[in-house]
């Protein structure tokens, strides 16, 4: 499974009541799970007095909850918290091989439980977002009258991933992820700890960076790299993890890369720089080397979705539509495979016509707004729903663009004092000259031929275009 701070151990595809205790032999990752509350790491924010998570977890409050947050957060520890805690009955189940008949089974089974006078019920659900709408239709009326305590586990974002009845009904509780101070720290325990290694290796300082970057705040990732970083020394006879014995564990290459010092801000911009000079080779290479040496993902999605509009613009309209693709399969599949996504994106940006223009025009327009310059909103746009909006004059006046067979009309849309701005100036490159051609006859023809649409009309102080020229003898002659 891919959720919460460690794997369940030993889930099979039926629920399974509880979990399992770890042996001598289960995973280091599984060995070290926090015994108590106290000694779960990175969630501070939960952990107050009298919040929910300590609520949850010693069992003071019977409310549903849904932990959100990405891998190696802690989702499963807590789950297995609550498990570990008394007077209650524990059941578990994946999303993954569960369905409506083994949700409904363990709600009957409460149901009878409650009506003897047992213990309650939490049912624990893993990857919860992974349910259909009919299988999470089917814990509502058991969740509404607490036959079952729910608790649920997803990556996704629950708002989409989760019904909205199912939602409301539950605490929602966003876990983050764990920070490199917290990763070390975990693995230093895991070091010296009689439930890990209980110090029969030591682990050299940039080996220990080494795998404290590669796990990008997943510490079973970081835990599973240590376990065999540690395997490998002492079969050698060695008591210490050097970088060498490090990388040949992950089997990934310590780069010149400080995620957060001067070589990460040095990478992403090179990274940028590539794109928009149209190298997709070199941007290439920044990818990988972002990749290789354990950057999160999502971070070099975002800058994408951002370059999408700053460098492309309306060059290429797909272009945000591609970044943002990237950024959902970053989500949806994950790495490794998801570094095909993201250099498909790459290609795609590098390659594809660049414009500033959609730039320039949002600091026109807000440079007016800070301002002060614009008036209020002409009476013919303001909302005109309302009981009473007919006697203040809103909406009186206005033209309806669908009716004229142009689907464009004369009329007044912009505020006093900018009727004549003209932020968005579109180039010539790639399919913004279309826009180009098209966008002096809409402003011609929205302005009663008042609009400039020369792309070298002269620039006011805030740098907003206007002028005459171009005009045409009356809107009515011209089409778009």
């Amino acid at each position: 499974m891919d959720d919460g701070l460690f794997d369940l151990p030993g889930a099979t595809a039926a629920p399974a009541d509880g979990f399992t205790a770890p042996d001598d032999d289960s995973p280091l990752a599984v060995r070290m799970r926090p015994a108590s509350i106290d000694e779960l790491v990175g969630q501070g924010h939960l952990l107050a007095p009298g919040a929910p998570l300590r609520q949850l977890v010693t069992g003071t409050s019977p409310m549903s909850v849904i932990l959100w947050g990405p891998p190696g957060s802690g989702k499963t520890t807590i789950a297995h918290l609550v498990a570990q805690a008394g007077g209650r009955t524990f059941v578990a189940m994946s999303a993954l091989n569960a369905g409506v008949k083994d949700v409904r089974a363990v709600i009957d089974t409460a149901r009878r439980r409650r009506r003897s006078g047992g213990d309650p019920t939490v049912l624990f659900i893993d990857e919860v977002h992974r349910f259909s709408k009919t299988q999470q239709d089917s814990l509502l009326a058991a969740v509404e009258d607490r036959t079952i305590t729910l608790l649920a586990a997803t990556t996704e974002n629950p708002y989409f991933s989760v019904i909205s009845p199912l939602l409301s009904r539950c605490v929602l509780l966003t876990l983050r992820p764990l920070d490199e101070g917290a990763v070390r720290g975990l693995v230093r325990r895991a070091l010296a700890d009689e439930r890990g290694l209980a110090g029969a290796v030591t682990l050299a300082t940039d080996a220990e960076d080494h795998l404290v970057r590669l796990a990008g705040g997943d510490v079973r990732k970081a835990l599973t790299a240590l376990e065999a970083a540690a395997a490998s020394a002492l079969a050698a006879g060695r008591a210490e993890i050097d970088l060498g014995t490090a990388e040949q564990a992950v089997d990934v290459a310590a780069l010149r890369y400080d995620r957060a010092g001067d070589a990460h801000y040095d990478v992403v911009s090179a990274f940028i720089k590539s794109m928009r000079g149209s190298d997709p080779d070199a941007a290439l290479h920044y990818l990988a080397r972002m990749l290789a040496a354990g950057e999160d993902a999502r971070f070099v999605a975002r800058r994408m979705i951002i370059f999408a509009s700053e460098d492309v613009g309306m060059a290429d309209p797909m272009a945000l539509l591609v970044a943002n693709a990237a950024a959902h399969a970053v989500e949806y599949v994950g790495l490794p495979e998801a570094q095909l996504n993201l250099a498909h994106a790459v290609v795609h940006l590098a390659t594809a016509p660049k414009s500033n223009r959609v730039t320039v025009a949002i600091g026109a327009a807000l440079s007016d707004v800070r301002a002060g310059r614009g008036g209020a909103v002409p009476p013919h746009l303001r909302d005109a729903h309302y009981s009473g909006a007919k006697g203040l004059g809103h909406g009186a006046g206005y033209r309806y663009p669908h009716d004229d067979p142009r689907g464009v009309v004369t009329q007044r849309y912009a505020p006093d004092g900018l009727t004549d701005a003209e932020y968005y100036q579109p180039s010539d490159h790639g399919a913004e000259r279309s826009v180009a051609d098209r966008l002096p006859k809409l402003r011609r023809i929205v302005r009663g031929g008042a609009g400039s649409g020369a792309p070298g009309a002269g620039a006011g102080a805030t740098g907003v275009r206007s002028g005459a020229a171009g005009r045409t003898s009356g809107a009515g002659e011209e089409t778009v």
